[in-house]
């Protein structure tokens, strides 16, 4: 969040000049420049209440649960950067986009909810929009899916969700990409 926020401001300020510069993807290196290991506190915490709470409710997930449910966490964190980075680019064409994380924030307010819980006129929508056209409910709901209820081989229902998570991870790091570039295609630096 720190690095795609930074963004906007080597834009503004002619910087980036100096990360085109580097022989190394400006992506990753933009992407990548602080990194905020404070937050690996909280990732400790959630582990510890994730077991804490399997331990008290007598629930062990099998082998293919531990396997997937790291892999989906990743996926989620994938779509997360994917769209972080690509609103983070549009600062090329729109300079300050401080209204483009006001929209992250409540986008990832969506996500945290259980997707079940967005039904009737307006709920609908709202969970096929956040599904599939910008998948943040696949980025909690997925994860959690899989750790508490064992995929069955023969339940097509099972495996659609995840099996759509893999795709949207993969669609969005491309679109994110492909965002990214088209926005350095535009960057005119600050000498110019």
């Amino acid at each position: 969040m720190t690095n795609a926020d930074e963004l906007s401001e080597l834009v503004r300020t002619g910087t980036l000049d100096f990360a085109l510069l580097k022989p190394i993807d400006t992506q990753f290196l933009v992407s990548l420049t602080r990194i905020e290991w404070s937050s690996l506190g909280n990732f400790g915490v959630g582990l510890g209440l994730m077991g804490y709470s399997m331990y008290e409710l007598h629930y062990w997930p099998g082998a293919v649960q531990i396997v997937l449910y790291p892999v989906y966490v990743l996926c989620g964190v994938a779509i997360y950067y994917s769209l972080m980075i690509a609103l983070a680019a549009t600062s090329v064409w729109l300079g300050r986009n401080q209204t483009l994380f006001d929209f992250w924030f409540y986008i990832t307010n969506f996500s945290r909810y259980p997707m079940e819980i967005y039904q009737g006129t307006w709920g609908t929508p709202l969970r096929r929009v956040f599904t599939f056209c910008i998948p943040v409910l696949v980025v909690v709901n997925v994860p959690a899916r899989i750790l508490v209820r064992p995929l069955s081989p023969q339940s097509a229902e099972d495996w659609f969700l995840p099996g759509f998570a893999l795709l949207a991870t993969v669609a969005s790091l491309a679109a994110s990409r492909w965002v990214f570039q088209r926005a350095l295609g535009s960057y005119r630096s600050a000498s110019s």
